[in-house]
């Protein structure tokens, strides 16, 4: 009997359809309980599905089929996140209008999510946009509005020029728009926003309680931006008319010279600095080309002509452009204003300049030449003074990492580096030590001296992010309308629905969802108006409040929002609640919060950090029992065509359906698994999936020809030895998502079977097809029921179970330490070889975690027991 995939798996696809295999007990979960088992919400792409997107379902999937055969009742939806730019823009070039590709896209798109043969429960789907999702979707922003968690506001946006609308801060990635690479700039435009900077303190604490990769986690804390500093006045002096004829002496207005410093005002500058310790070497300010400071002393400022010539071409540029290190620093001195240092009393100049982002933050800094390697480049191009105010003490934070880096080896030899350093304008001592240079509090550590300064000026001790609040606003069409009405009428009153947003109401919940028009003119505008705008019946409403003519919003929301609720939806699309809630409260606290989440890395600060942010705030609703969305997150990596990322724009995109067709799903399920480690990826070489598709001859070759011939029970010991090793690697391997090296453990155990057939039987067979089950479903499932005989589907058969005594003496307790520390212990192999050990314990993460960027010396291994890398 040949083995034939295009007969086997579209039998088994339609099959398991059929018997409604894979759809979970919503009302009283199977066996061990529930399994929530999620993959990121795909785009439905117009070129459809191609082997990247392959290789990310099947990771999951694979996961989802082991936790079945385990006894757990797992729920693995799928749906589309079908609204947003991608697909406009698609739409748009073909010259179709979004709502009808967006149905052939749909149709395309599940055809090839069924040909992969995931474990879908497609009783379950939804696309975002449904109205019946969508209008929950409106429901979620009006609550955000209603609870002061939405408002509008006039604020710097990026506005990508080719997309035609605004991306939020995260959506720009080195100065260009992640959608379609054009360089982004900047406008000012009325926006709304989420608040999401009311939480950044949870969102960064709850980071080490949830079991996510580290990488994740470390780019979310990098994100969030926390620091701990001080708020710091610093008067403005006003030249005087002698001033400006040339006289030397400025003076500070006397209602500023007595304000206290805490009070905020046009005449001062305020800072927020992480290092009040070197206030005293504050020898100049910066303001942001942003600032409002700059607009309000125009008729003070003496070159106000070249500081505008300025700030237009700064603002030309990217936030990326203007901070990105090593970039060349530019500004201009605002000529006839000065600012008062409040420790020294001295006044310092006034620069604008585009390393600052004056919409960030306070806007402002103080620069620290001596201390702050930006403050210091900027310093030395334009000859501003720079004082030592901090040099190392023996014990130190950063003294030691200084002496390595500059290679010294006392403390006088330390002090006169730095001094020599500073003296020639060669480099600066950014770590904390011992002050200098600083009145009263010369001779304190930096650590004692931060409150006391801060105190001494009057300034405030503060915890600033570098999060900024969600912007929602697109000034697109194919999205949900932002369920807002604006009534001129009251806002002239001071009316609305919130004190602090005059005009204001949400659309009543009767009335929801504000259903998208379908129209002909639905092109991006260009300017900031949403195409919606030119649409008259949708925009001319009635006013919630008064009854008069109002105008609904015409902006529609970010796709993030969509896509940062969906798995609170999946379980209850079928509940008979659905239709008066977002999610049925019973079924959520049934099978919420997620169990495994799967999905790309690229998502870290976008929608992970989203969808983190608005469970948070259902939770405080009283609307959810959790507030993390995902027990467990598991980041994958992307494969590669040729050495590179498989994109549209590079030619090298392989689509599922001419990879499926000539070798079947089941080889390439396993090819793409067998590319290397799940979280590392691989290159992807159409040679390559040969090996797999004789791999799956042999195994159907092996278990037909010992077809009713093999005896029931134990077979052979050696076998059963090598069986039972397979289940306890591949039983691991699955767990880790390390599934080349699973795929690699069932071709030892083929091996195996085939030098001494006659020693192989029936029971062993049924291990190694259940254990081959997950990544060749189609095959594993025909040759369970047909060559073996066993009723019932394999993927529902219980998983192989490890026995011990065949492994008691072949494994070891290896201790691994990292610079002679012990970080770890892990099972080996008795007799393990070294270079095997060694990838193994480099691949830890509780290893990674103590040698991430630091180059490893050497190792050190005692076969069985001790392997310690030196770093």
């Amino acid at each position: 009997m040949r083995y034939d995939p295009k007969t086997i798996e579209p039998k088994w696809q339609e099959r398991w359809l059929r018997e409604k295999l894979y759809e979970p007990n919503f009302e009283h979960p199977r066996g061990q309980g529930k399994f929530y088992n999620l993959m990121m919400f795909p785009y439905p792409s117009a070129e459809g599905l191609h082997v990247g997107n392959m290789y990310a379902f099947v990771g999951a999937d694979i996961y989802g089929r082991q936790k079945r055969m385990q006894g757990y009742d797992v729920f693995e939806p799928i749906g589309l996140d079908g609204f947003g730019i991608h697909s406009e823009n698609y739409a748009l070039s073909i010259g179709k209008h979004p709502a009808d590709q967006a149905k052939i896209s749909e149709e395309n798109f599940y055809r090839q999510l069924k040909m992969i043969g995931n474990g879908f429960a497609w009783e379950e789907r939804m696309e975002t946009y449904d109205p019946d999702y969508y209008r929950w979707t409106q429901w979620i922003f009006t609550q955000m509005f209603k609870r002061g968690l939405a408002y509008r506001r006039k604020a710097p946006v990026n506005w990508c020029p080719s997309c035609l609308t605004v991306l939020a801060d995260e959506q720009v990635v080195d100065g260009e728009c992640e959608r379609c690479g054009s360089k982004v700039v900047k406008k000012e435009l009325e926006q709304w926003f989420f608040r999401i900077t009311a939480y950044a303190e949870r969102l960064l604490n709850n980071l080490e309680k949830i079991d996510w990769s580290e990488r994740i986690k470390i780019a979310q804390r990098n994100w969030i931006g926390k620091s701990e500093g001080a708020l710091i006045d610093f008067p403005i002096v006003i030249a005087t008319a002698s001033d400006q004829r040339g006289g030397k002496q400025s003076r500070v207005r006397p209602e500023i010279a007595a304000r206290p410093s805490g009070a905020r005002n046009d005449d001062v500058i305020r800072v927020f600095t992480t290092r009040p310790d070197t206030l005293f070497g504050a020898t100049y300010m910066v303001l942001g080309p942003e600032h409002p400071l700059i607009e309000n002393l125009e008729s003070r400022i003496e070159n106000l002509e070249a500081v505008k010539r300025y700030i237009k071409q700064a603002r030309a540029k990217t936030d990326e452009e203007r901070i990105t290190e090593g970039k060349e620093k530019t500004g201009v001195e605002l000529q006839g204003i000065k600012a008062i240092n409040p420790a020294t009393k001295e006044e310092i100049p006034i620069w604008v300049a585009d390393y600052v982002l004056g919409h960030v933050g306070t806007g402002a800094i103080m620069a620290v030449p001596a201390h702050d390697e930006r403050d210091f480049e900027f310093a030395k191009k334009y000859n501003l003074p720079s004082i030592t105010v901090v040099l190392p003490s023996y014990i130190g934070s950063g003294t030691e990492a200084w002496m390595t880096e500059h290679g010294v080896t006392s403390k006088e030899k330390i002090l006169e580096k730095i001094r020599r350093s500073a003296d020639a304008r060669e480099s600066c001592y950014t770590h904390r030590g011992s002050l200098v240079n600083s009145g009263k509090f010369t001779g304190l550590t930096s650590d004692e001296a931060m409150k006391k300064i801060t105190e001494s000026v009057g300034g405030k001790t503060k915890v600033q992010y570098r999060l900024r609040d969600w912007l929602i606003s697109r000034q697109r069409y194919w999205g949900p309308p932002i369920p807002m009405i604006f009534c001129e009428t009251c806002h002239a009153k001071g009316k609305g629905e919130r004190e602090d947003m005059a005009g204001w109401y949400t659309v009543p919940e009767e009335d929801l969802p504000v259903k998208l028009p379908y129209i002909e003119n639905f092109q991006p505008t260009g300017t900031e108006k949403s195409p919606l705008a030119t649409v008259e019946p949708f925009y001319k409403v009635k006013c919630p409040s008064c009854g008069g003519e109002a105008r609904r919003e015409t902006d529609v929301s970010d796709t993030f929002l969509d896509s940062a609720w969906y798995y609170l939806r999946y379980p209850s699309t079928r509940s008979a609640r659905s239709g008066q809630a977002p999610w049925d409260p019973e079924i959520t606290e049934r099978w919420l919060p997620v169990d495994a989440y799967i999905g790309g890395p690229e998502h870290a600060v976008l929608h992970l950090l989203y969808v983190r942010f608005l469970t948070m705030v259902f939770h405080d609703w009283g609307l959810l029992h959790f507030e993390e969305p995902f027990t467990r997150f598991f980041a994958h990596a992307h494969i590669t065509k040729d050495g590179a990322k498989m994109s549209k724009s590079k030619g090298n995109i392989v689509t599922v359906d001419d990879y499926v067709r000539p070798y079947g799903v089941d080889a390439g399920r396993m090819y793409l698994m067998f590319l290397g480690p799940f979280d590392k990826g691989g290159d992807f070489r159409d040679a390559g999936i040969r090996g797999i598709t004789r791999f799956l001859e042999r195994v159907w070759r092996f278990v037909n020809e010992g077809r009713g011939q093999r005896v029931k029970g134990k077979g052979g010991d050696d076998v059963d030895r090598i069986v039972h090793r397979a289940i306890r690697k591949v039983t691991g391997d699955i767990e880790e998502l390390q599934y080349n090296t699973a795929i690699s453990a069932l071709m030892v155990l083929l091996n195996a079977f085939e030098e001494q057939p006659e020693a192989v039987s029936a029971d062993q067979v049924s291990v190694f097809l259940r254990l081959l089950a997950p990544f060749a479903p189609h095959m594993a499932e025909e040759l369970w029921r047909e060559a073996l005989g066993e009723k019932g589907s394999i993927h529902r058969s219980p998983w192989p179970q490890t026995d011990l005594r065949y492994l008691k003496a072949e494994r070891q307790t290896l201790v691994i330490q990292v610079n002679g520390k012990v970080r770890d212990r892990v099972e080996v192999e008795a007799g393990a070889g070294e270079a095997g050990v060694r990838e193994m314990v480099l691949a830890r993460e509780k290893v990674r975690q103590w040698i991430r960027g630091k180059p490893v010396k050497k190792f050190i291994y005692i076969p069985g027991r001790i392997m310690n890398v030196v770093v």
